[in-house]
């Protein structure tokens, strides 16, 4: 059982892929010994299968559905660092296209300060391109496209914006740790 700070904001850290959500997430841990908790691995552990087989077996919107329910467990608790997976602050429509998610930006701004980790959309469609832990997101659209897309969604929900650009992980970590101690 996890026990976080109680009456203490849960850090958030949205961003697309390849950004480093998940190591500035554990570098945040450290520095304040808060618990981080991953909504890619907590997912994974509740469909008892990997993300891409999931999505290949039952597809974009039941990833997207179990992910809403992975956070609602997570934003009832307080004091937690929350390396959110990429398509955290989208859904989907009834034709497959992803729309902002109010639900689950709800959801983690009730308990949370969301930072938004921004970074160069060519250099992080690059670093992930061909991972097989990160399933395609569309067909029909370039990762980069995507992550375009996608862009105006990470701003609507942040509380704050660091961008991660020439800086390094370490610094960016005593940041938050430093704004949400």
């Amino acid at each position: 059982m996890i026990h976080a700070t109680v009456g203490c904001v849960n850090i958030v850290l949205i961003g697309m892929r390849g950004v480093g959500k998940t190591n500035i997430a554990r570098r945040v841990c450290f520095l304040t010994k808060r618990p981080v908790m991953s909504t890619d691995v907590l997912v994974e552990y509740e469909v008892g299968l990997p993300i891409p087989q999931f999505v290949e077996q039952k597809g974009w919107a039941a990833f997207r559905e179990a992910e809403y329910q992975v956070l609602r467990k997570l934003c009832a608790m307080d004091g937690l660092i929350i390396d959110a997976g990429g398509g955290i602050v989208v859904d989907l429509d009834a034709a497959g296209h992803e729309v902002f998610s109010d639900r689950k930006v709800d959801l983690l701004k009730a308990g949370g300060k969301i930072v938004f980790l921004s970074g160069d959309m060519e250099r992080l469609a690059t670093k992930v391109a061909g991972d097989p832990r990160r399933p395609t997101l569309d067909s029909r659209t370039s990762a980069i496209d995507l992550m375009r897309a996608r862009l105006p969604f990470y701003e609507r929900a942040a509380d704050w914006t660091i961008d991660v650009e020439g800086r390094q992980r370490s610094d960016i970590a005593n940041d938050i740790a430093a704004r949400y101690p």
